[in-house]
């Protein structure tokens, strides 16, 4: 079975060191990398080093909120590094208004992105899945937006009181990936197999629906590729 790794669970390592970081991440054994800002690279430079340690790109976390000024060098960037799924890491969904403004983003560049090869997708938190004060649900409105595809993070599911296998049936004809991610109910982050999130079902699970698995682990301890190298010797302990 391959994993992905979102890079911003080693975003310390890739601050000093963006090559070496990849190395090393690959070395762990992970084939997959979404990305989390670039970290003043180019992207021919880029690409070469993700072929050169055999990786390839899941996705980006880019905010839809900076395509209005920069969309061309965007997805420029996506092109070059064979990227094919753009996924919003967050958007504000606190108010009627915010979810209208989401909406309408979203109206205006899914259609330019899939002209341009590349899928829109949406990673959620825990905020989507709390009822608003006007009874609106944000997840169900995004659920509803059917040209968008979905990243289900498991634990910020389950920290809505969320059942996230259920939340991976219901929805298996629009996931594109799974965020695997443990922590408490305290909302501290945790390696994989070391916190209260329920991650073994929902890899099984997972595996049974054919859902891309990336692993999210961002806490840093006590730095970022041990949190991630312990995460991964977690994920061989299932496998085995």
């Amino acid at each position: 079975m391959e994993y992905g790794l979102q890079l911003y669970s080693v975003r310390d390592a890739m601050e000093k060191d963006v090559k070496g970081t990849l190395k090393r991440v690959a070395e762990i054994g992970y084939k997959q990398v979404e990305f989390a800002g670039f970290f003043g690279v180019d992207a021919p430079t880029m690409k070469s080093w993700l072929d050169e340690f055999g990786l390839r790109v899941s996705g980006t976390h880019t905010n839809i909120y900076e395509l209005n000024n920069n969309y061309d060098e965007i997805v420029n960037y996506h092109k070059v590094i064979g990227c094919t799924n753009l996924i919003m890491p967050w958007a504000d969904t606190s108010t009627p208004e915010k979810i209208a403004e989401l909406l309408n983003l979203i109206k205006i560049y899914q259609p330019r992105l899939k002209a341009d090869g590349i899928t829109l997708g949406y990673h959620n938190h825990d905020h989507e899945f709390h009822v608003q004060k006007d009874g609106t649900l944000p997840y169900a409105i995004l659920e509803l937006c059917t040209d968008v595809q979905l990243e289900v993070d498991t634990y910020w599911a389950f920290m809505a009181g969320m059942d996230p296998l259920a939340v991976m049936e219901r929805l298996k004809d629009r996931i594109h990936f799974i965020h695997l991610k443990d922590g408490t109910l305290q909302r501290e982050g945790r390696p994989l197999g070391t916190g209260e999130a329920p991650v073994a079902a929902v890899i099984q699970k997972a595996k049974e629906l054919g859902f891309s698995m990336i692993v999210e682990s961002e806490n840093l301890q006590p730095d970022g590729l041990t949190e991630v190298e312990n995460c991964f010797s977690y994920l061989k302990t299932i496998e085995a």
